[in-house]
Parts: structure tokens; sequence; C-alpha cells
């Protein structure tokens, strides 16, 4: 039932609509958010009668709260034995069913819009790049996501924001489309599904936080298709390491590069490795860099190879590294791959150097000399192994080393099957 809330009247003349829900003698009101003149309300039909456009509009809020009630409480009929007046507000509302708060309406419990929701994620991601546990490149990334949500909504709706409730997994979709599809420069699938999978992020964070029941977009894919890193021959990495370059600052973007591709850290983590992150190991006081992860939070170690210990005493002198507390200099993201591309033209790499192709290729090193799946996935603190096998793929020489391993133990110098694997072969 709708009725007007007369005793808070305001000084315009207007009074708050409210819908009473009573189910089994128990009653629940929700404030919808209208405010209407007493004397042109219609008690008989429930409507706004003035002769006006505003009159209309809410007229049409009205209607579309009886079709939405009447959805959820199918909805949760479908879903359980018994429903009370609370569950069914708290459907409408976007809120858990067992929400027990006192509130009559979404504006009482400031329910963020999608663009508050990505503001605040980035102001406490901004406090992170201060304490140095995130990269303010990263940080930039989450900047050009919100401007490319804000002009999809603009683009899309019309609108310069969006209610956290009205998004539906059709929004991931239509997202998705404008990115690849409709903008002037479409951008490539992998790069739109990282931007779809932040927003994915940010509903999922509303959630957690009791904004809205559920993540609509939750089952959008963000992966599949990924654009697949080729990492470097090592013949091309010794090339670079041995390359003599005269020009300081290629030379020092040279050998972060070189350093990545023996430690397996990406950008953030290098630029902030200092002496701390080196930590002697109980068993034979082996040397490690420790270090968590500023993208996941995830510790990754790797012992120290020789090549590392060369380039941590190269620079123990610096006097960038000493004023900084650094192991090794590092550039903006910007001028490191900027430089990189100097640095494969002078060593004749005919592909283009980039910072995270270096923890691809330390994978793949690691992988093809025998390490462990789970610690290639360790050393690069990665959350899960899948992620680690998207990183790695297995050369020929790998499997050609493993068969002649599986060849020595089964056959003999004369190709005849061991005796002791005859009975297993037969009865397999």
């Amino acid at each position: 039932m709708f009725w007007l809330k007369k005793s808070k009247k305001t000084s315009d003349g207007t009074a708050p609509l409210y819908a009473r829900i009573t189910i089994e003698g128990k009653e629940e009101p929700i404030s919808l958010g209208i405010k209407i003149k007493p004397i042109f309300w219609d008690t008989k039909i429930k409507r706004d009668i003035e002769p006006c456009s505003a009159a209309r509009e809410n007229n049409l809020q009205i209607a579309k709260a009886e079709v939405d009630l009447d959805t959820h409480l199918k909805i949760l009929r479908s879903q359980h034995e018994k429903i009370t007046p609370l569950m069914l507000k708290n459907a409408y509302l976007g809120l858990p069913l067992d929400f027990n708060g006192q509130i009559n309406s979404l504006e009482e419990l400031k329910i963020p819009t999608l663009l508050n929701a990505y503001d605040s994620f980035t102001v406490r991601f901004k406090k992170l790049v201060k304490k140095k546990d995130r990269s303010n490149e990263t940080l930039k990334h989450w900047n050009s996501a919100i401007k490319k949500v804000k002009s999809f909504l603009h683009f899309q709706y019309n609108l310069e924001d969006f209610e956290l409730s009205n998004i539906q997994y059709s929004f991931a979709e239509k997202f998705f489309d404008y990115m690849t599809l409709e903008v002037d420069k479409p951008i490539s699938d992998v790069t739109a599904k990282g931007y779809v999978k932040k927003l994915k992020q940010i509903v999922e964070g509303c959630v957690k936080n009791g904004f809205i029941p559920f993540n609509p977009i939750k089952d959008f894919k963000c992966y599949g298709n990924e654009k697949v890193i080729e990492p470097l021959e090592f013949e091309q990495v010794n090339t670079i390491y041995r390359k003599e370059i005269q020009l300081k600052r290629l030379e020092e973007v040279r050998d972060a590069f070189i350093f990545q591709c023996f430690t397996g850290f990406a950008y953030q983590d290098i630029y902030a490795q200092t002496p701390k992150n080196i930590i002697e190991v109980v068993v034979d006081k082996e040397r490690w860099l420790i270090k968590e992860r500023g993208k996941t939070g995830v510790t990754e170690m790797v012992p120290i190879l020789p090549i590392i210990e060369e380039l941590i005493y190269k620079y123990s002198d610096n006097s960038y590294c000493l004023k900084n507390n650094l192991l090794i200099p590092v550039n903006s993201n910007t001028r490191y791959n900027g430089y990189l591309k100097e640095i494969a033209t002078i060593c004749g790499i005919n592909r283009e150097l980039h910072t995270h192709l270096a923890r691809h290729t330390f994978a793949d090193m690691m992988l093809n000399l025998g390490v462990p799946l789970e610690d290639v996935s360790k050393m690069l603190g990665h959350k899960s192994i899948r992620t680690t096998e998207r990183y790695c793929r297995v050369r020929k020489s790998r499997i050609s080393e493993s068969m002649n391993r599986v060849r020595s133990r089964l056959f003999g110098k004369d190709g005849n099957l061991i005796s002791g694997y005859t009975n297993f072969v037969l009865a397999v």
C-alpha cells in the first residue's frame, strides 16, 4: 500500500511517499524518495494527479516500485518457504536478506554510486602508494579505468553516474563492446577485459560492504584469449647482458632489465628493492631476495644468482641508490620502457622490449631448466599456479631431455624394454 506521511510535511507543502509491505500481519515501511503535495494525492488510485511533468515522473516511479516489489516477491517465493516483510524490503533495497538495520530507504544507508565506489577505492590506493605498498603506475591504470567508465556512462546512458542497484550482467557486456567496437580508437579485447576486471573488483567490494546483495557481473569472463607474450631466447638475454653501452642512462636500464630477467620481479617490485630485502637463509646462509608483491601482497622469494650479486655490488656505491636506499637505480615506467626500445635497436633484437617481458623470460628460463612449476609460482609471487602456467611455455629441448630420462629408465642400450618394467607394461 502507498501512503503519504503527512506528519513529515515540509515547508514547500509536500510530504514523503511510503510503501507499506504487509505479510501475515507484519509490516515494513519503505520510503520511495518521492514527495507529493497532499491535495494532489488520490487515495483511491494511489497516484499523483497534479497536472505537471513532475507528477508524471512520480507516477512512473510508483508504477516501477509496484513491479519491482512484485518481482522480488516472486523470486523470494521460489527460494524460501517463509517470507517476511523485512526480507522483501531488503531485497527491494538491494541489501542482504537478513539485514536488520533500522533504515527506510537507500538514502539513509548512504549507498554509494558506482563512481563513488571507484573514488573511495582510489583514495585508499593513493595512501598505499605513499607507503610504497602499491605502485604509482598501477594508480595511473585505475585513473584510466575511471575515465573509461565515465565515458561509457555518457555514451550508453547519457548519465554522469550510475546506481549500483541498477547494474546488471548486460552492463559488463555493453562496457566491453563500447571499448572494443564503439570508440574512435578501439582497444584490444585483452585490454578491455582488464578494465572490466577492475569493474568487477569494484562491484565485488560493494558486495562485501553490504551495499548490494550480490555481484551481477561476477560471471563475466575476463580471461581467455589472452595476448601471448613470447619470452626472450637465452641468446637474446645474453646479448643484452654483454653489450657494451656507452650511455649511462641506457646502461642502468639494461642492468635493471637483466635484474628482472634473473629474479622475475615486476617493475613496481624491483623499483622498491632495498638492502632490507636481502635475507640470509639459515641453510648455508644463502642470500635471497624476499619481498611482498605490491600488486597482490603475496610474498615472492628468489635465491640471489651470481649475476644479481654482480649487479648489487656494481651499484652499491651509486649516489642515487645510496640516497634512496635502493639496490639498483630504476627510472619511471614510461622512461624505462622508452629506453628499452633504444636498447633493442642497439642490440639488434627485432622485437619490442618492455618491463613485463623480463618477468615472462624469467619464468620461461626457470621452467625449462627443470625448476618445478610450484617453485616458479612461489618465486613470481602468484596466488595461483594457473596464473604461472600462462607465463610458461615448454620448449622442445626440455621435452627431449625429459624423454631421454624416460628412455634410459625404460629401455636398455639394445633398445629392448628393461625387464623390471615388463610386468608393469603388460599389466597396463
